[in-house]
């Protein structure tokens, strides 16, 4: 097994921990001002664990609620709170496998296409089963060249 392809199987293991996450839906206040108001947190108290203002508090609250904070507030806000912040990436198609698949599959038909289209021009145009079979094998070796081009 190569070094990409057990880098990838690696990942792929830690990111299928995040899979069940997807589902959970961020409250609508946003995580910060959530936890605190459950566990009877005030601005002001989490602002002295944090050495900041209530109108720090506020301001942080926001921020993440509109998607501006920073991954140290976070990390600062949870160790504030004895918690620890967790974040990831989970592919939309699954997995990180999936998402090479279709990648090397959209660009294996773009390839195959635009040589049976110059065919066709020629009068040597192929079956739709040739063409499939093409973009089939095609896909399988984007696949294990893993070409920059893949991601373009």
């Amino acid at each position: 097994m190569g070094k990409k392809s057990l880098q990838l199987q690696q990942l792929n293991n830690k990111m299928l921990g995040f899979a069940t996450l997807k589902q959970v839906a961020v409250p609508p206040t946003g995580w910060i001002k959530a936890i605190r108001t459950a566990i009877g947190m005030s601005m002001q108290q989490l602002g002295n664990k944090l050495s900041v203002s209530k109108q720090g508090i506020l301001d942080m609250e926001r921020r993440e609620k509109d998607g501006s904070i920073t991954i140290r507030s976070l990390k600062e806000i949870g160790r504030a709170l004895d918690m620890q912040l967790v974040y990831g990436f989970i592919p939309n198609d699954g997995s990180l496998n999936a998402l090479i698949e279709k990648r090397a599959t959209e660009l294996a038909a773009k390839i195959v296409l635009r040589t049976s289209n110059t065919m066709k021009l020629e009068d040597q145009g192929n079956t739709n089963q040739r063409i499939e079979k093409a973009i089939k094998e095609r896909a399988e070796e984007i696949k294990n060249e893993m070409p920059k081009i893949l991601w373009d």
